[in-house]
């Protein structure tokens, strides 16, 4: 298990202000910190290289493009095969519409969050992509009629 890297009152006040704004300046952040923008500089750097900051990202309205549907699909695999089960895992983030892939324990495998322009988008999903899939033996999809996004991660900085 990899070590936990030790962060401090700068590093973690650098977190949650960076959780309030990921597109504040140095200088912003500075100030917001108390510490030199130098130092936000560095410690930024730090904070990546750990991995502990691993990117910033945009968020995206997907309505405003058109997709309104989004499902969380629960796939049961047929077998628990070393090789199939990382085929399955390489491929399936890079399916078109898929938000995210969560591996899990319990009775299924894995979950998908995936978004479609419609029903018919995320029908064809399901049978172009899982149904035919050699190393899935079920699927279950769940439509999403609301999401919202949690902060309480960053509760868990201090």
């Amino acid at each position: 298990m990899a070590q936990k890297p030790e962060l401090d009152r700068v590093d973690r006040a650098l977190l949650a202000a960076l959780s309030t704004n990921a597109r504040a300046s140095g200088a912003a952040l500075a100030a917001e910190v108390g510490v030199a923008e130098s130092t936000v500089s560095l410690r930024l750097r730090r904070l990546q290289s750990l991995g502990t900051v691993r990117g910033y990202r945009v968020d995206v309205d997907l309505a405003s493009l058109g997709v309104s549907l989004q499902a969380l699909i629960a796939i049961r695999l047929v077998k628990h095969d070393r090789g199939e089960i990382d085929a399955f895992r390489a491929a399936v983030p890079h399916l078109p519409g898929v938000l995210g892939v969560f591996h899990m324990a319990g009775a299924e495998d894995y979950l998908l969050h995936v978004a479609a322009r419609d029903a018919e988008e995320l029908r064809e999903f399901v049978l172009a992509h899982l149904t035919g899939h050699p190393a899935v033996a079920h699927t279950e999809t769940n439509l999403i009629f609301e999401h919202v996004d949690g902060d309480g991660w960053n509760k868990l900085v201090g």
